[in-house]
């Protein structure tokens, strides 16, 4: 089972959870990991696109939006849709109003707790769900 974490985001500002998603995929990216988020709405696809396009003034995360399934290069790290290929499994950021069918086949779990009350109650239930699935999720204060 994969470990999982829920980051506790403190920042009020509408795209802070974005941003701590942008932060979270390029720290796996820097450590050889292939990251996979999960964003069921084409709007939060655009957007995470389009952050991790600015994210980093110093560096540059390879990343696109998954079309087949599979990166358009070998050189694409990040990948962005609904379902994750087999290789892109080492974590996976949870964008999406829905917990992932295959968690036994992911290595970590990120999800993202905004600031925003019905957010909130969408991560409260995914936190019910997992630990319904026989897994303890870890939570962090950002």
């Amino acid at each position: 089972m994969p470990s999982i974490d829920f980051y506790v985001i403190s920042d009020t500002a509408p795209d802070a959870h974005l941003r701590h998603a942008c932060r979270l995929a390029e720290q796996a990216v820097n450590t050889g990991e292939r990251v996979f988020i999960r964003a069921t709405h084409a709007d939060d696809a655009k957007r995470i696109d389009e952050l991790l396009w600015t994210f980093g003034d110093r560096s540059f995360l390879p990343h696109e939006i998954a079309t087949s399934g599979s990166p358009s290069h070998p050189l694409v790290r990040i990948l962005i849709g609904n379902e994750p290929p087999d290789n892109f499994r080492d974590l996976l950021i949870n964008l999406s109003v829905d917990t992932p069918a295959d968690i036994a086949s992911l290595s970590r779990i990120a999800e993202l707790v905004p600031a925003d009350p019905e957010r909130k109650r969408v991560a409260r239930e995914h936190f019910k769900q997992y630990r319904e699935r026989g897994v303890e999720p870890t939570t962090h204060n950002v």
